[in-house]
This record gives C-alpha cells, structure tokens and sequence, in this order.
C-alpha cells in the first residue's frame, strides 16, 4: 500500500512540475522586450557604434523594444549581426530583467590592400574588410601583384612581421613585384628593402636587425636607397 501511495505521490509531483515549469515558460515567453543593450568586447572598437549595431536588430522589419519574447528568434539576429563585415563574433541574449543584449567582438585590421580597382582591409585571418567612413586604420599598406590565390600569403607575412615588436613599428608597406618578390617599404629612411621571395624569413629578418645593429651604429643606413636581403648569409647595399 506504501509502495502504492509513493508512487502516486511521484506522479503527482511530477505532474505538479511539469505544470509550473510550462506555466513558467509560457509567462516567460510572453514577456516584453523592455529595451536593448548594445556592448563591445575588449579591444579596438573603431568601425561600428551602437546604432549601426542597433540598425542590425530588427527582426521582419520591426523594431524589438516592446515584442514579447516568443516572437523573437535569437539565432536569427545573431545570424544578421554576424553578416556585418566588421563583425567577428557576436552573442545575443535575454538578461533576466527583460533585456535583449548583444555583446559584439570587432575584427582588427592587419593591413590595407590597395589595387587598381579596389582598397580593403584584412584582418589576421585574412578575411576582407571594407574601408569605413567612421575610421581609418594606420596598418601596413600593401600594393602589387595581388590575387584571391595569394591573399593568404600576405596574411601570413603581416602576421609574422606584427608579431615582433621591432618590425611592426618600421615596415610600413609591402609591395609584391611581378616577379613574384617582395619589397618593404620602412619607417625610418626612403630606401627599400628587397626581400626576394618568402623563403627563410626569420633568417632574412635576423640578417635584417644585424644590418641595422650596425649601420645605425656608425650613421651609414642614411647613405642607402636599397637593403637587399635575397643573398646567403650576406646583406647587399645599393647607395
């Protein structure tokens, strides 16, 4: 009888919740966007302010401020906010107090392309950004002979030259001739440095920081139009 009754008990119980927990999300789901929160992650945040993300947020061309949550789908938004080429990764919520907040993370420019037919950015995965009306990114600029093909190259080369501390404050720009080299364009003088293909780069970088050691040193490096460091264990100067 015991056994009867605990079972019953369970059953009930069960029902009991089940009940409250549809009630509760039938109450929930009915509830009113009261406002929406618009917040940048850490880090640069220069192309997008919060009404060009707002402009983003509105689901079959209504605004949400006042829509019961049930009509809003989350993934959507997400999905449209994520459509924005500045974007690289965006979080749309509900908090508990009725508010429908996006949390946003900008892409970082690495470098701005320049060809005969378009200008863009690329971040450091390589992805395309467009130039923006709100900012202009001081970021190596980079001309020649460019292609979808070797887009990911010259990602790949921006990022090792950002990643060190002495390179990415004197490379300015990066020109790919049509023989398929490289010339760098520096910060502190007008000569060029011809750096042949991208074979051996942390080679051709230490023999380029040695060259310098030295020529800074006994005030030479002024005397130079072109570094070439295409060689074998040499650095060739033209004057």
């Amino acid at each position: 009888m015991n056994k009867i009754i605990t079972y019953l008990f369970s059953i009930v119980l069960i029902m009991s919740l089940a009940f409250l927990y549809s009630f509760s999300s039938v109450k929930n789901s009915n509830k009113k966007i009261k406002n929406i929160a618009i917040e940048f992650a850490k880090g640069a945040n220069d192309f997008l302010t919060q009404e060009m993300v707002n402009k983003l947020l509105i689901q079959n061309n209504k605004e949400l401020v006042n829509q019961p949550k049930s009509v809003i789908d989350l993934q959507s938004l997400e999905y449209e906010v994520l459509s924005n080429p500045y974007i690289e990764n965006a979080n749309v919520f509900y908090t508990i107090d009725g508010i429908l907040k996006t949390i946003v993370k900008q892409r970082v420019p690495i470098a701005r392309i320049k060809t005969n037919n378009s200008s863009y950015y690329i971040d450091k995965h390589g992805f395309k950004m467009p130039l923006s009306d709100n900012y202009s990114a001081r970021v190596l600029l980079i001309t020649g002979k460019i292609s979808e093909e070797n887009l990911q190259q010259f990602t790949s080369f921006v990022n090792v030259i950002l990643a060190d501390d002495f390179l990415k404050k004197e490379i300015i720009g990066i020109h790919k001739t049509q023989k398929n080299e490289f010339v760098l364009s520096v910060r502190s003088g007008q000569y060029k440095i011809e750096f042949g293909s991208l074979e051996e780069i942390n080679i051709k970088f230490k023999k380029l920081k040695a060259f310098y050691n030295k020529a800074y040193v006994d005030k030479t490096i002024e005397q130079y139009k072109i570094i070439n460091l295409k060689y074998h264990n040499q650095v060739v100067c033209a004057k």
